[in-house]
């Protein structure tokens, strides 16, 4: 829900009553995951998705609905063998849809919309599998530990929400948490969906190059924040770099040493050149980063690792590069190295494998792998 913050913050402050339709479950082969959302005004607007238009005429009606009765539900929404022209998911897999009308008050998930709408962070945990009476409840929680809302459970159940919602925002994942209806952290009778809003993540280019410049709109595309680096500034401009978020002249090393990364930051090193290389991977390989690749043909990789094991750099640490940066495509052109580093990305954070899925037998969408916080 938290990725409608604008409309839904403006058709709040519209007045509008409307519906959400959040993704709070997906089993086997779904094509959208947890959080994807779906919302419908009461003039009959629409914004967002959750299916891929598998099953959203079905939940438009649903939102009209709860629109109408004013209650919170949850459907589920699956492959019909006996009829498979029937509403469901064609891709074989199941999602549960939750339903949530907003017609005035629901506090905490205003709260949210709001914080998300301004890119602020923050996170939304809201009862998805419970009680009747608990479903729907929601509690914000930002990343000083402050909070808005409840879940309607208590004080020992809220403060555990917190607990775990806090964790998935400090990632800036959107997951499930199972809690007993108590508090306690064990499995029970409860299940809320936290949904995490955090400002995008970021991508740093080093190195101002013509494959630099198609890695940044690749970059974009995926939703990172872009930073160019280079030491030379009569490359590193806008002029050169329009669409990148950030362009910084310095010497790599010097910089990395001075920014802010976190779990979900790339590093791409595109310098192809051992003076700017080696301190700087020297320094990318040592922070808790989500992936760090650097340009070079396999003559340079080796190299480049022989140098990098001089200036210190232990095997383990070694192991964490991915030289030749970017996915076998047979790529050319800057735009085409550009979807193979990008590509390479995406494999990473969610455990791909980057082979083809043509023959492959395994399911496209794997609701049953952890996705890193890339």
């Amino acid at each position: 829900m938290l990725d409608l913050a604008g409309p839904l913050r403006e058709w709040i402050e519209e007045g509008r009553d409307f519906a959400v339709a959040t993704v709070v479950a997906v089993g086997g082969s779904a094509p959208r995951p947890p959080g994807a959302a779906l919302a419908v005004s009461a003039d009959g607007t629409a914004v967002g998705s959750v299916s891929g238009g598998c099953v959203e005429g079905a939940v438009y009606d649903l939102c009209l609905q709860a629109l109408q009765e004013g209650e919170t539900l949850v459907e589920r929404f699956g492959y019909s063998d006996e009829d498979a022209f029937a509403v469901g998911l064609t891709c074989g897999g199941t999602i549960d849809v939750m339903i949530t009308p907003f017609a005035g008050g629901r506090r905490a998930e205003t709260a949210a919309l709001a914080a998300a709408a301004r890119s602020e962070p923050v996170a939304l945990a809201r009862v998805v599998r419970g009680p009747s009476g608990l479903l729907g409840q929601a509690l914000l929680v930002r990343p000083d530990g402050s909070s808005d809302g409840g879940l309607g459970g208590g004080p020992e159940l809220d403060r555990a929400a917190l607990d775990r919602a806090g964790a998935l925002l400090d990632t800036g994942r959107t997951g499930t948490v199972e809690l007993s209806e108590d508090g306690s952290h064990c499995p029970g009778g409860l299940t809320l969906l936290v949904e995490s809003a955090a400002p995008p993540p970021r991508m740093i280019v080093f190195g101002a190059i013509d494959f630099a410049a198609a890695l940044v709109r690749a970059g974009g595309f995926l939703g990172y924040h872009v930073t160019v680096c280079d030491a030379r500034p009569v490359f590193a401009t806008r002029a050169r770099f329009p669409q990148a978020d950030e362009i910084v002249v310095d010497w790599p090393d010097r910089y990395l040493r001075r920014t802010e990364t976190d779990g979900r930051t790339v590093l791409c090193v595109l310098t192809h050149d051992a003076k700017f290389d080696i301190p700087l991977l020297t320094e990318a390989l040592r922070l808790p980063v989500a992936y760090v690749g650097a340009m070079g043909s396999r003559r340079t990789h080796e190299d480049r690792n022989r140098r990098l094991r001089d200036a210190g750099v232990s095997e383990r640490e070694l192991a964490r590069l991915r030289s030749p940066i970017g996915l076998d495509l047979g790529a050319r052109t800057p735009e085409e190295t550009a979807v193979s580093i990008a590509a390479e990305i995406v494999a990473v954070r969610h455990g791909g494998t980057g082979a083809p899925l043509t023959g492959s037998g395994r399911p496209i969408h794997r609701a049953d792998r952890e996705p890193q916080p890339v």
